[in-house]
């Protein structure tokens, strides 16, 4: 039989043993990468197909109804609550998954967005926005083309902001969606066709943006350059490499443009 005083040395080298596991679990994770989504869950399939390895998705929805300003406004406050909750599910860093929802009103209010969700989720963070115009400047993009899903109001709003980022809008055109449900409808040939359209219809730009989480973008990052020949940057594609670089990553990606081989 075990004497109490040999009980109590097995039992605290079980939990010698048990702590020594957890942080060398804890050491050995995979980081997180939290995403705010205007709509709700799952994570993007792009999240998986650029970074297979090395790190783990959590996204959590808006219920974002409209692109519209309505719309908008109409989420705002849930934004710094889900940042927390994805930082208390183990997230490390943070990525607001909207474009239009974090520039539709100008420059310093991305910039105060940015800092909510920080203080929130004691995580550093980055918006769409700014992962989009941070990519624009690391390819020496200036004068820009712009293809939107958005109608003309929100279009409005991005030229504003843009123009405040030191940017030059040549043109902005948009899809005209509103309804967040209706941005799968939108194929990848017609986005292909009205991408190249709304660059042709510019004066020499040398960077063409194309705006909006929504839109499936990353197969056609390499198609737009060479038919361009200038670097594309996109909204979904772009901010998970901004979030990954968050994590201490590279975010580097072969085969998809550009921004992404940097």
């Amino acid at each position: 039989m075990h004497s109490r005083r040999d009980v109590l040395k097995l039992a605290l080298a079980g939990a010698a043993v048990a702590t020594a596991d957890a942080t060398a679990d804890a050491a050995t994770a995979e980081p997180m990468l939290g995403l705010v989504m205007p709509v709700d869950p799952p994570v993007p399939p792009e999240a998986a197909a650029m970074y297979p390895k090395g790190i783990r998705f959590q996204a959590t929805g808006l219920a974002l109804k409209t692109m519209t300003p309505k719309g908008y406004d109409e989420v705002l406050e849930r934004i710094a609550p889900a940042a927390k909750a994805l930082s208390l599910q183990g997230a490390q860093a943070i990525v607001l998954m909207g474009t239009s929802l974090s520039f539709y009103k100008g420059a310093a209010f991305n910039r105060e967005l940015t800092k909510r969700l920080s203080m929130a989720s004691g995580c550093p963070a980055v918006t769409m926005s700014t992962a989009v115009t941070e990519g624009l400047k690391s390819v020496g993009g200036k004068r820009l083309a712009v293809a939107t899903a958005y109608d003309d109001e929100v279009n409005h709003r991005l030229r504003i902001f843009l123009q405040e980022e030191g940017f030059e809008v040549l043109t902005i055109r948009g899809l005209g969606v509103e309804n967040v449900a209706d941005i799968v409808n939108v194929t990848p040939e017609g986005l292909l066709k009205f991408s190249v359209e709304v660059f042709e219809s510019a004066q020499r730009p040398d960077a063409l943006l194309v705006s909006c989480g929504g839109l499936r973008t990353l197969d056609l990052l390499e198609p737009l350059e060479r038919r361009c020949k200038v670097p594309v940057v996109s909204s979904l594609p772009h901010a998970l490499r901004a979030g990954v670089r968050l994590l201490g990553h590279s975010g580097r990606v072969s085969g998809h443009g550009r921004l992404l081989s940097l």
